[in-house]
Parts: structure tokens; sequence; C-alpha cells
């Protein structure tokens, strides 16, 4: 069974029907927490013994994955991104990139938008907490998932898109504070539990408008094999997160062909000025005051991340 577990300034908590029961350990990191399961067990025996605990509303949320840490992303790994984004999806190979873990940010902190640039856009992900060291040359099968995996988290991929286009920097544009934002909860979960991840639905809204509306069941990279391929180069920690990659709705999408076609005979700097005078009467980049809200669980409620609202903010 499934434990969520949210942490405060106070500490670490386990999350029970809109209650809070604390934790008794001494970890200050999220990888010190996933060493003290028997903890995390105790004060999740409490929550079903009937312990009444305090009321969730009273607390101020901080981001259940704790930092310094490893921030990894799957680039287009939903086919339906990839279509938005011009590309087929039965030929997009796996790719991973970083972001900075001082992007991370609490689920109902600010997002802010810094004052140089100008076309800011969301990206619902799904995050794989690590429980333990996923080292360099790793096989992970199916039924190994749950020996690396040890959490779930809601996650958004905050991305400044002029910055991230023209100058192919997906680090800069992806890691600027706030813009990854994680949590509410960090959902603990077992193998069984795993088996259940492609039925996760991914939700995004902006002021209440739906945005992003699919299942996991989307992935062209399932997390088994996204591991493998990120063990090729890349040591994974506990305590680190990988971000699987957003579905398709996000405000960037790819030109026409026949704008593409037409586009590709300008020299970059004229084809990077035209597309973005286009982008520019895009209505869906966030603007100051958005309410981004982003829900993922199963559609029976069996694995439930929670909900991360956060508010856009210009400087």
């Amino acid at each position: 069974m499934s434990t969520a577990v949210v942490r405060t300034a106070e500490g670490w908590w386990v999350e029970d029907a809109g209650r809070l029961h604390r934790i008794d350990t001494a970890a200050v990191t999220t990888a010190g927490l996933l060493a003290d399961r028997a903890a995390v067990g105790e004060a999740a025996g409490r929550a079903e013994a009937g312990d009444p605990g305090r009321p969730l509303a009273e607390s101020e949320l901080l981001p259940p994955v704790t930092t310094p840490c490893r921030v990894v992303a799957q680039m287009v790994n939903y086919r339906s991104h990839a279509r938005d984004s011009g590309f087929d999806p039965d030929r997009v190979p796996p790719a991973f990139f970083r972001k900075a873990s001082g992007s991370v940010s609490g689920p109902c902190d600010d997002i802010v938008r810094p004052s140089h640039v100008r076309f800011l856009d969301y990206e619902a992900e799904i995050g794989l907490v690590f429980g333990a060291r996923l080292p360099v040359g790793a096989e992970v099968g199916e039924r190994d998932l749950a020996r690396y995996v040890a959490g779930l988290v809601v996650a958004q991929d905050i991305s400044a898109r002029d910055i991230q286009l023209t100058r192919t920097q997906f680090y800069e544009s992806k890691s600027y504070p706030s813009f990854t934002p994680l949590g509410p909860r960090l959902l603990l979960v077992d193998a069984d539990e795993l088996t259940g991840f492609d039925r996760l639905r991914l939700t995004c809204r902006v002021n209440d408008v739906v945005r992003q509306d699919r299942t996991a069941v989307d992935m062209i990279t399932y997390p088994a094999k996204a591991l493998t391929l990120l063990a090729r180069f890349q040591t994974m920690e506990p305590g680190d997160v990988l971000l699987t990659g957003t579905p398709g709705g996000t405000a960037l999408k790819a030109p026409h062909k026949a704008l593409a076609m037409l586009g590709a005979l300008l020299p970059p700097e004229r084809r990077w000025k035209a597309f973005f005078a286009r982008q520019a009467h895009n209505p869906h980049y966030l603007q100051d005051g958005d309410l981004v809200t982003t829900r993922i669980a199963t559609d029976d409620g069996r694995l439930d991340l929670g909900v991360q609202r956060a508010t856009v903010r210009f400087k």
C-alpha cells in the first residue's frame, strides 16, 4: 500500500485523509528519510489506528525532494508531445538533460519569470525519486524497478522557450530558481504499485482551463528502459529525481510544415525573429498571475500523487 509523505519546516509527516502524522526521524534529507523506513511505517501505523494527527491545511509544505540533488529529465517522451513538436513518435530517440537542483521549489511556491525571459511554458511530469543507488552499467528490468525507485512526485518542468530555442540551451532555460516545483507528496510505492504506473493521469490546468490531460500509457520510453539507458553514463543516488517527460498540450508547438520550410530558407537570426513574432500572439504562454494546477493520479484514485498549485509572478 502506498504511503504519502510530506515535508514542512518542522520535519517529515505521513499524510492520510487530510491529516498529518509526524515521522519520528532525525533525517533532514530525502535520502535520509528513505533510509529510515521503519519510522515512516510507524507513523503510517498511527494514522491507520485512528490517531488524529493535525490538519494538513494548517501546514506550509516544502518540496519533498531536498536539495542539493541530481535532477535529470527525459526529453520528448510522450507520443502526443512528439507530434506537437513536429517529430515522428516512432523515430524519437531517448534523450536526457540536466536541471540545476537550485530550480527545485515547493508545491505552492510562486513560479518566478526572470525579467529577460519572454515565453514561459509549463510541462506536467511524473518524477521518479530514487531510493537506492543506480550505478553506471545497471540493467533494469520491469521487475527491478522498485529496487531503485522508492517514490513518485508531481513535477513541473517550467521552460523559458526563447532561451531554450535560440541558444539550444536546455540547462539554463529550465534551471532558473522556481522552475522545478515538486510535490505536494512523495508517494512511496512498492513493486506491485509500480505496475500501475502507466495508468497515472497527468492533468495540468492554467486558470482552471485544461491544457494537458493524458495518462502515462502515452509514454515512448517507460521507466525501466529509461533507467537502463540513463545508467549507460549517469549514476543516480538516493534522493535524486528523474522527470519522465510531458504529454502534449504545452504552449510551444512546431510550426506548420509549410511555414517550417519557408523559415528554413532564412538566416538563423531572421528565422528566430519571425518565429517569436508569431509566438507573441500565442495566448497559451504563462502570464503574470496565472495559476498552474497540476494533478497526477490514477482514475480510480489508488495512486494519488496530489495536487500542486503554483502562481506565476513576473520580475
